[in-house]
């Protein structure tokens, strides 16, 4: 296997500037030019994950992302310990624990905002990244530039969890009725930490289940402007999502549309409304395509000397 791994990596070198292109532009061709590998034939339909997944070190070069959230890579990766006075990561077997230094700072500022709620000594950590960046073998489409987190709906009460102890246990569901409201689980403090987050300049946005939104629409009495970032998605009810912005002077990092104006509490009323009444199904519609796997080829040419680099 390590033959192998090191003759596709072989072919990352690129032999001219015509086939390294930079595909982190938002408008970027992926066929309008010669892709990644293509002048030694090896990697244009190399899967991505596999060589990616292989990594268990951080490039050594100056921190930087490349790409966009679903599809691109980092260099310079941090790790975020296993352990810090308010906060633990969890499922360290994945060696997921990787991110741009400014996710991991914002990880750190998060965990002493939720050590401050009533019986929450801090967060419970759950993927951030790969050492390297890129899509995973298992899991997530995104968090492959080392700016998304999941953050557990597990108040963090016990922080002396040991290794094995963080495989076994599992975080707590915060829905009811598939997702259109909260149990009994969600507490006020649940509140406190998501709008902590989302009130964070770096964030863009937060992911959770429709039915968390909608009741923090209605128990919000101040400041609503902080709503806008949290956005309803499928799932996201064990653990709420957070993205960063790409951060200052990154020229390779593709950021997110911004969220639409206004706080967004009438679109998550709309989702929760879906669950309680879904529309038909409608007989007409053409069926949903698998999802290709990324190759080297879809991913920014920077990726290639990520995966090269010691």
């Amino acid at each position: 296997m390590k033959s192998s791994l090191k003759i596709a990596l072989a072919g990352l070198v690129c032999l001219s500037l015509a086939s390294c292109r930079d595909t982190s532009q938002p408008n970027a061709s992926l066929n309008a030019q010669p892709t990644i590998g293509d002048s030694m034939g090896v990697l244009s339909t190399k899967e991505a994950k596999q060589l990616f997944g292989a990594k268990e070190t951080p490039s050594t070069q100056q921190a930087a992302a490349f790409g966009s959230y679903a599809k691109g890579c980092m260099s310079g990766a941090v790790e975020l310990p296993e352990s810090g006075p308010t906060w633990q990561a969890m499922r360290l077997s994945r060696n997921r624990n990787w991110g741009h230094p400014e996710l991991i700072d914002f990880v750190k500022d998060l965990s002493r905002k939720a050590a401050a709620q009533p019986g929450w000594s801090g967060i419970y950590v759950g993927d951030l990244s790969q050492p390297r960046g890129g899509p995973m073998l298992t899991g997530h489409r995104s968090h492959q530039i080392g700016l998304d987190a999941d953050i557990w709906m597990r108040p963090a009460n016990d922080l002396r969890l040991t290794r094995s102890d963080r495989e076994a246990i599992s975080s707590v569901s915060m829905w009811r009725n598939r997702g259109a409201f909260v149990n009994e689980k969600w507490t006020p403090a649940h509140h406190a930490v998501l709008k902590a987050a989302a009130k964070d300049p770096r964030v863009a946005r937060i992911f959770v289940f429709p039915g968390a939104k909608v009741q923090m629409c209605k128990d919000e009495t101040g400041n609503r402007d902080y709503l806008r970032k949290i956005r309803p998605w499928w799932g996201h009810h064990y653990h709420f999502h957070v993205r960063l912005n790409c951060p200052a002077g990154s020229t390779g990092c593709v950021n997110q549309a911004p969220p639409p104006s206004g706080d967004g509490c009438a679109d998550a009323q709309s989702w929760v409304n879906n669950i309680l009444n879904p529309p038909p199904p409608d007989p007409n519609a053409p069926k949903a395509k698998p999802r290709r796997e990324l190759q080297m080829a879809d991913l920014p040419a920077q990726c290639a000397t990520v995966l090269q680099s010691p």
